[in-house]
């Protein structure tokens, strides 16, 4: 119907109206909120470059989870700050080991929460690298059984959801044969399917201290330009076993998102990242945007692509927009 007879305007008078015919709508429940955890007790470190979020021992962090958890987010990723580091990542598989501790501590005080955690070897290794080192590369044979052995301890300490990020070619299959022969076959597997060698990444590698030591991980991690091999590399997880896939960033591959939606009909997870948080962030502090509808535009956007669940730094603030009754567009 062409104008006058048509008035798109009709139906955006009111913030009532607007909302009625909203096409997506973020929830609390398609939040996933990730955490840093480190050793000791009563320990909180905090990230300079990712304000409000801070480096916890597992005490800590079940004390910070109640707010959280309160407000219905319904998962946690976990990452890991090992006490020593050495060529291997020997504390990413250890039954002692930071993560372990910490799920524990975490499925103790708080049995329905779901916890993820992040299975890769480069906050762990002396290197940086997210596997075994041989010459300047990473093996990825080598790598497969020490990921398949993480995963394995993480389900053992009480992990609902294994997620590795290595990007090792077949992990997927080596951690479902793993998990199986453990008798963890009932534990799903949330692949980072399609992960960017992003520059996005900046503020976790100062969270996780994870900064290759030498060269980069573009040998493994996919390069930027490509969205075809995005939808082959989520197919080879699907066919070993994935249960869920990610696309990570989220804000520049949104396209991805997109594609990925539209060819696969498993529950779809995007990672804003980082570096994406900390733009809105910083912005806000200098008064260059509306930080809050910034935040919830970005990630309405992210939903409106096509992911079901968003892990991202800001799920608790945007958790209190939500219950506390304002709507991104009413300033």
């Amino acid at each position: 119907m062409p104008f006058p007879e048509y008035r798109a305007r009709r139906l955006r008078r009111t913030e009532t109206l607007r909302s009625m015919v909203r096409e997506v709508r973020l929830d609390v429940q398609d939040f996933i909120l990730p955490f840093f955890v480190q050793h000791g007790k009563g320990a909180k470190a905090p990230i300079d470059s990712m304000p409000g979020h801070f480096r916890l021992s597992p005490d800590l962090l079940v004390k910070d989870l109640k707010e959280p958890v309160s407000r219905g987010i319904p998962a946690i990723l976990l990452f890991g700050i090992p006490a020593t580091k050495d060529a291997r990542g020997s504390e990413a598989y250890s039954d002692r080991g930071i993560i372990q501790q910490a799920v524990k501590a975490v499925k103790d005080a708080y049995p329905d929460l779901v916890v993820i955690t992040d299975v890769c070897l480069c906050e762990y290794t002396d290197h940086g690298h997210c596997g075994v080192i041989q010459g300047k590369d990473v093996d990825n044979d080598l790598t497969l059984d020490l990921l398949a052995q993480m995963a394995v301890s993480h389900a053992k300490a009480g992990a609902d959801i294994v997620a590795p990020s290595d990007m090792m070619d077949g992990r997927v299959a080596a951690i479902r044969e793993a998990l199986d022969e453990a008798g963890f076959e009932m534990s799903p597997i949330l692949s980072y399917a399609a992960k960017y060698a992003s520059a996005f990444y900046g503020p976790f590698r100062d969270a996780a201290g994870s900064t290759p030591q030498f060269g980069d991980r573009r040998s493994y991690q996919m390069d930027p330009a490509n969205s075809d091999e995005a939808i082959r590399e989520v197919a080879l997880d699907v066919d070993e076993g994935a249960d869920l896939i990610m696309v990570k960033p989220a804000l520049p591959y949104l396209d991805v998102i997109w594609r990925v939606r539209n060819t696969f009909d498993l529950p779809l997870v995007a990672y804003n990242v980082s570096g994406e948080f900390a733009m809105i962030k910083a912005a806000a502090q200098n008064g260059w945007i509306d930080g809050d509808r910034c935040m919830m535009e970005a990630l309405t956007a992210i939903k409106r692509a096509g992911a079901d669940l968003i892990i991202t730094y800001h799920a608790l603030e945007a958790a209190r927009i939500l219950q506390g009754g304002s709507s991104p567009g009413t300033k």
